[in-house]
This record gives structure tokens, C-alpha cells and sequence, in this order.
């Protein structure tokens, strides 16, 4: 269906992009993988490639050809595939680093940012096939450059698998010891969700759901700066008329990532998913969540307020994009990494923000907490206990929640890591003192909370 666009909505649109550092942060071609299972994992590894260069042959070229002819800059491209877990749950090979291989260099040959779906469901129990993967995350990340990873562990409906809560604290650790000369970045590639959604289009959680169609094209859209310039127009207005003005600015940028996501689609022949609004910063200056939340009038976000302000930032961003498509999926909503906004950055730099505030602030945010940078001698235990509280935050609250955090060796709090590009910089984060040793331990499941038997 075409989408009426009037002249004054380009003028604003052209000073979005030109001002106010909107851009469409992702176009995330989804790639079913169901067909590609074998027992044989070289005849897996055959199908996978050709799968992917097929479908994806010509994202990269149409990405940048709509970039160019609508003038709104696409900054990334995209795959996203099944969970290699339900892929390769027929092979009968020890690991699955090989299909890791081939999702890298098929990216390779596409030209594609990343690739994501090494993925595993859990959050019930986990079958061979979804422990061979997990315990291949390591290495697959230590070895590949594209390939992000994902595990979903906890649901609303299943409630927390605490024996794979207890193993992603391990292999979090092992991901970032293999890749120590790149100060852990394989951690930075790996996300430990609650309630994972099918269709989300970000890294690195971004995986083809069991749901989804044979292809399909989301895109992710990104608009801090342009929300940040609206709120500083009215520094004094009340929070409901601020509300609304945050609403009207989702609007007009999910309406502007709708009409290329759109437009894409429609020149690679595939079906058109969802728009994904969600505030994702940047290490850029002007392009800050945190920005935003003390334009609200905090002094600087970790302060008391900022869950407040956080929540109906959210929420009203939630609401606007809801009324400018009918296809808002994903995660929609503000993003609060650390090492990947400025403004978060100074705010841990100058002692405001701690990961106390930050695991509260995720209560009211789009995901969780992400690209958290903490001493490379924490412990698995630690690092598996800090995973378990934020699943309990997502079950209980039935939202998406999530982890990726990054244990970087050799690191101590007072130290900055630098990862580069879109995942900047950060301060090394301290995490509390005391053992949570026997707690993880435990392992089993934690049931799920009363609420999700209303069927």
C-alpha cells in the first residue's frame, strides 16, 4: 500500500536529516532456514550459503539505491536467519562453528554489517541441538567477524531456565577471554534475552522467529537527535504536552522509515515486515538518549527521576510510531546502551549512573541492559546472576529484556575500553562486591509468575 507523503512532511524530513542525525539505522533482511536441515552438517553449511547469497544478493546494492533517491541515509544492511539451533538440530556433528563459518562468509559475499541468528530458545529446557550451540558460541564468535549470537532464556508463559541462565554466565566469560585482543568484543556480540521477539531487526539479537514468513524485510529506524531537538524547543512545558510532542516527532520519523523500509521491499521483491522505532544512539554527539532525559530537566540521567522521565520517553515513543504504521514491530522504543551514548558515557564518568539505576531504568525501557562494559575478573556466577535478574524484570513485567554485557579482560573499574565505530567507548562498570555464588547454583526453573495462565 503506498503511503501519501505531503510537501511539508519532506521539508521536515530533509531537516531531520540534515540537523538532527535521522537516519534509518537498519534495513534487516529476515532468511527462513527450516528447509536447510540435514544430518550431514557439510550439506547444512551447502544449503546455508546458497540460501543467503540468493535472497540477499542484491540487499546492499537496493539499500544504498534507495538511500540515494529518497536522500534518507540507510546506515546499515542486515541478515537475519532461524536459530541455528532448530537449523541444526538433525546434524550430528560435536559443535556447530562450521554453519558460524558459513554465516560469515556468506555475509561476506552479500556485504552485509552483521548477520544474526546463532541463536537458541530455552527458556523451558534445552534439547541437544540447543546445547551444542550454546556451548559453540564461543569460539563461532572467536572465529567469525559478522556473526552475532543470541540465547533466550526466560518467558512470561515458561518463566527462567536457570540451568541456562548458570551456562550463558559461562559462556559470556569464555566469549570475552577468546577474544581478549579485541578487549572481549565477542561478548559484545552476544545478547541473553527474556521474552526475544521474532522480528526484531537490532543487533545482536536479531533472529528470523519460527513465525515469521520465508523472507521478509524490517527495518530499524533511529531518531534520538531529532526527538532531543523537539524537547529542547519547550523546556518548560508540562509533561503532557511534552508527551505529545515526543509522540508527533515518533510519528513523522516512523512514517519516514515505513516509506523506504517500504520501497526496499518492494524493489528486492520480498515481503515488507515491520518498522522498528527505537531511539538507538550513537557515540555521536546530538544523537544521545541520555541527551534527551536531561533535556527533561535532569541535572544527569542517574539521577532520581530518570526511570520516571525513561518511562514516558518509552511510552510516548511507543505511542507514535503506533499511529504512524500498522506494522511497528521489534523492540520500538529507547535503547540505553552505555558504551554506545555519549551522554550515558559521561554520565557513568562523572559517577552519576551505576548498574543499580541502570537494572531499574530497564524496568521502563525497550530492552535491557546493553553494551555494559564490567571487570574481566567478574565471575560466570556474577555475570549468570546479573542475566537472571533482568529475565525476572522481563517475565514479571512481560516485556522484552536483555544482556549484553562485556567482561573485558584484563580490565579493571577506573579503565576505559575502546570497541570503535557504532559501539564507541566505555568506562569499565564495578559490580557489587558479595557472591551470588549459590544462589546460580541452584539451577532448575523458576516458575512463571501467576499471570501467565490467562489463556
Amino acid at each position: 500500500m503506498p503511503i501519501s507523503i505531503s510537501n511539508e512532511e519532506i521539508l521536515e524530513t530533509i531537516n531531520m536529516i540534515e540537523s538532527e542525525n535521522l537516519d534509518i539505522r537498519t534495513i534487516t533482511m529476515g532468511i527462513s532456514l527450516r528447509d536447510c536441515a540435514h544430518s550431514d552438517i557439510d550439506v547444512v553449511c551447502d544449503r546455508i550459503y546458497k540460501k543467503i547469497t540468493t535472497y540477499a544478493k542484491d540487499l546492499v546494492k537496493i539499500g544504498e539505491e534507495v538511500a540515494n533517491d529518497y536522500g534518507i541515509p540507510i546506515i546499515n544492511k542486515r541478515i537475519s536467519v532461524t536459530p541455528i539451533a532448530i537449523v541444526a538440530d538433525a546434524c550430528e556433528a560435536p559443535d556447530y562453528v562450521k554453519i558460524a563459518k558459513t554465516l560469515d562468509k556468506a555475509a561476506r559475499e552479500v556485504g552485509v554489517n552483521f548477520i544474526g541468528g546463532f541463536s537458541a530458545l530455552v527458556q523451558k529446557g534445552m534439547t541437544k541441538g540447543d546445547e551444542k550451540l550454546i556451548r559453540s558460541i564461543p569460539q563461532a564468535l572467536a572465529e567469525t567477524e559478522f556473526v552475532c549470537a543470541s540465547v533466550n532464556v526466560g518467558s512470561s508463559r515458561a518463566g527462567i531456565n536457570m540451568d541456562a541462565v548458570r551456562l550463558m554466565g559461562e559462556v559470556v566469560k569464555e566469549s570475552a577471554e577468546l577474544t581478549a585482543d579485541t578487549d572481549g568484543l565477542g561478548s559484545a556480540k552476544l545478547v541473553v534475552f527474556c521474552n526475544a521477539v521474532e522480528d526484531n531487526p537490532f543487533m545482536a539479537g536479531a533472529f528470523h522467529g519460527v513465525g515469521e514468513p520465508e523472507v521478509v524485510l524490517n527495518v530499524g529506524v533511529s531518531g534520538p537527535g531529532v526527538v532531543l531537538n523537539a524537547v529542547r524547543k519547550i523546556p518548560n512545558a508540562p509533561f503532557d504536552e511534552l508527551a505529545t510532542t515526543i509522540k508527533h516527532t515518533a510519528f513523522k520519523v516512523t512514517r519516514s522509515g515505513e516509506l523506504v523500509g517500504r520501497e526496499a521491499a518492494r524493489r528486492l521483491g520480498v515481503p515488507f515486515g515491520i518498522v522498528d522505532l527505537s531511539l538507538a544512539p550513537t557515540p555521536a554527539v546530538g544523537d544521545s538518549v541520555a541527551d534527551i532525559l536531561e533535556a527533561m530537566g535532569l541535572e544527569r540521567v542517574g539521577t532520581h527521576g530518570t526511570t520516571a522521565a525513561l518511562a514516558m520517553l518509552n511510552d510516548a515513543v511507543k505511542k507514535g510510531g503506533a499511529m504512524a504504521s500498522s506494522h511497528v514491530g521489534g523492540l520500538s522504543g529507547a535503547f540505553i546502551p552505555v558504551s554506545e551514548d555519549a551522554g550515558m558515557i559521561r554520565a557513568v564518568e562523572e559517577d552519576a549512573l551505576h548498574l543499580d539505576k541502570l537494572e531499574a531504568m530497564t524496568c521502563v525501557c525497550s530492552v535491557g541492559l546493553d553494551m555494559i562494559a564490567i571487570p574481566g575478573d567478574t565471575s560466570a556466577e556474577t555475570i549468570a546472576a546479573i542475566i537472571a535478574d533482568e529475565a525476572a524484570i522481563g517475565m514479571i513485567n512481560k516485556k522484552t529484556t536483555a544482556v549484553r554485557v562485556i567482561p573485558v579482560p584484563g580490565k579493571k573499574v577506573g579503565d576505559t575500553v575502546v570497541f570503535g565505530g557504532l559501539l564507541g567507548y566505555a568506562p569499565i562498570m564495578d559490580v557489587n562486591k558479595y557472591s551470588s555464588d549459590l544462589f546460580v547454583k541452584r539451577g532448575g526453573r523458576i516458575p512463571a509468575p501467576i499471570h501467565s495462565l490467562n489463556n
